[in-house]
């Protein structure tokens, strides 16, 4: 479950890979203000590359990570096993993502009833910057998006038992085109695409884990 994420890429960045790669981008809702952010959360607004309103375009804004489910949960990661996303395809920007496991106990050692977790971010290697899987749609709390997971690669497999998927950059089109079928995009990323490192959590950011219930005190 990937519930923080990181992006510190810049527009200029955005526009010139999707330039290179012949994908015209609009911009539905004006040019997006985007900031760098070392952490970006459940139901906060995140910049978005979504399929165009014309064929062989993608629209570039920011959406709420996450809209509310059934029960009132945020949906904010959906398998995409056996589904194939004939609508609402995007890309989300982001140069790193974060996972969270419990700390390694010494041998004989009691676990504490209430430990505070390791943080790792997992960058993709040789890039600077990536593009994570989602599906939008329209909501009550307006346009959101929750990220696509899988079985997890080799690189993820010992921090969790599922992982957002990486769209390779030759793919960002194909991902934004309803037409090519979801399984060719879709799965584990092979061995070596990602690389995970021990991060120090701010207090700040750690209490605002803690009170949308990521982390324990």
């Amino acid at each position: 479950m990937c519930a923080d994420h990181r992006s510190r890429v810049e527009l200029a960045a955005i526009t010139d890979a999707f330039s290179h790669l012949k994908i015209p981008l609009r911009f539905p809702k004006g040019l997006p203000n985007i900031e760098p952010r070392e952490s970006i959360l459940i139901t906060d607004p995140a910049t978005n590359v979504r399929t165009g309103a014309e064929a062989g375009t993608a629209e570039l804004l920011t959406m709420r990570w996450s809209w509310p489910g059934p029960k009132g949960k945020p949906v904010f990661n959906f398998r995409s096993e056996g589904r194939e996303f004939a609508s609402g395809r995007c890309l989300i920007v982001a140069d790193g993502f974060y996972e969270f496991t419990d700390p390694e106990v010494a041998p004989g050692a009691k676990p504490a009833k209430r430990t505070k977790k390791d943080k790792w971010i997992f960058i993709k290697t040789g890039e600077p910057w990536f593009c994570i899987a989602g599906l939008w749609r329209e909501s009550p709390v307006g346009d959101a998006f929750t990220m696509l997971t899988s079985a997890p690669g080799s690189d993820v497999a010992p921090y969790h038992d599922r992982q957002i998927v990486v769209i390779e950059r030759a793919d960002w089109g194909r991902w934004l085109d309803p037409r090519v079928p979801a399984g060719e995009l879709l799965g584990p990323s092979p061995a070596g695409t990602l690389s995970a490192a021990l991060v120090t959590e701010s207090a700040a950011n750690k209490e605002s884990l803690v009170r949308r219930g990521i982390l324990a005190r």
